[in-house]
C-alpha cells in the first residue's frame, strides 16, 4: 500500500476498530464496505480507491443492491 493509501486508510482502520462493534453485522454487500474500502486502496492507491469506497458506501442503502460486489480490477 502507498503512504498516501495508508494514510487515507487510517479512517477505516478507526471505523473497523471503533465504530464497527457499535453498527451490528446487517451488510448488504460481501465483502463488506469496510473490507471493500481497504482492498481497493491497496489495489488501486488513495485516489481511485477512494472513489471506488465512497460509491460502495453510496450505494449501501434500503433501495440499493445486495449480494457480492468485489473491488474491480
Amino acid at each position: 500500500m502507498t503512504p498516501s493509501a495508508w494514510l487515507v486508510s487510517l479512517p477505516v482502520r478507526a471505523y473497523r476498530l471503533i465504530g464497527s462493534p457499535w453498527v451490528g453485522h446487517g451488510c448488504r454487500y460481501q465483502p463488506t464496505c469496510s473490507a471493500y474500502a481497504m482492498e481497493a486502496l491497496e489495489k488501486h492507491g488513495a485516489l481511485k480507491g477512494s472513489w471506488l469506497a465512497a460509491r460502495r458506501i453510496a450505494r449501501c442503502h434500503p433501495w440499493g443492491g445486495f449480494g457480492i460486489d468485489n473491488v474491480p480490477d
